[in-house]
């Protein structure tokens, strides 16, 4: 893109990756195939799409913000734009199995992260660029600070993986905060799946509301003691020491209550 960058918006809290080192290096952790079916989750002033339009036969980009989506428009002959908010878009509309990339807004970046999560089953991979301790969060093992229910979640459909650090000083502008790129491979058709996953999700969500808690009193309204005891789990423990199995354990084994 010639010319000054646009001013950022803070309501869609952008911040622009300029520095060509780690676009490259992001780029090639990426690794596209001509044949790809590849979206990008708001490419902003289109640095990283205009590396990844050339390689590939074509590429979807959704972009909230009106003025950046028209300044997309036309400028790849392959690229289409779609101006809208990701949260919102229908990605079935897209062929499939779909590759998901994108530089995520830190302020809806857990709100996407659930959103691509719901439709799993259509994607092949997702590399995202998020804020440093929120990527610690998704990769984050079992009884450790960084664990909690965002871990479980994605766990549950994705294997995760840490691939970058970035600066905030490769930003535009830059961030308080560093950033970080991580890889989500879905599991595939053979992974762990609970009974019920709405129970499953709410015991998740019940377990890390208020982590101090026992499971016995966090989740009291959703697993008695008979699933604790069908499930092989301490119902003195607390959340954060559940491992993504034993939480699905503890769904199925109330579901039998």
């Amino acid at each position: 893109m010639s010319g000054p960058l646009p001013r950022p918006k803070k309501r869609f809290g952008q911040h622009f990756l300029t520095d060509r080192h780690y676009l490259g290096r992001i780029v090639e952790a990426i690794g596209a195939q001509r044949d790809d079916h590849m979206v990008e989750i708001g490419p902003g002033t289109g640095l990283l799409t205009a590396e990844l339009a050339p390689r590939l036969e074509r590429l979807h980009v959704v972009e909230i913000d009106r003025d950046l989506a028209a300044a997309l428009e036309g400028r790849f002959a392959n690229v289409v734009v779609h101006n809208a908010d990701a949260l919102d878009f229908d990605f079935a509309r897209l062929p499939q199995p779909l590759r998901v990339v994108g530089n995520l807004p830190y302020n809806v970046s857990s709100p996407i992260l659930f959103r691509i999560a719901g439709i799993a089953e259509r994607v092949r991979d997702c590399l995202f660029l998020l804020q440093r301790e929120v990527v610690e969060r998704m990769v984050a093992a079992p009884d450790t600070a960084d664990y909690g229910r965002l871990s479980v979640m994605l766990q549950y459909r994705f294997a995760m993986a840490l691939v970058l650090h970035v600066p905030a000083g490769a930003f535009t502008p830059p961030p308080k905060v560093e950033s970080a790129l991580v890889r989500m491979q879905p599991l595939g058709a053979d992974r762990l799946v609970a009974r019920d996953e709405g129970l499953f999700s709410r015991i998740v969500a019940g377990a890390f509301s208020q982590r101090r808690k026992t499971l016995r009193n966090a989740v009291r309204s959703l697993a008695d003691a008979d699933a604790f005891a069908r499930a092989g789990i301490d119902a003195g423990r607390r959340g954060e020491t559940l491992s993504v199995r034993e939480f699905v354990a503890l769904a199925d084994a109330s579901c039998a209550g």
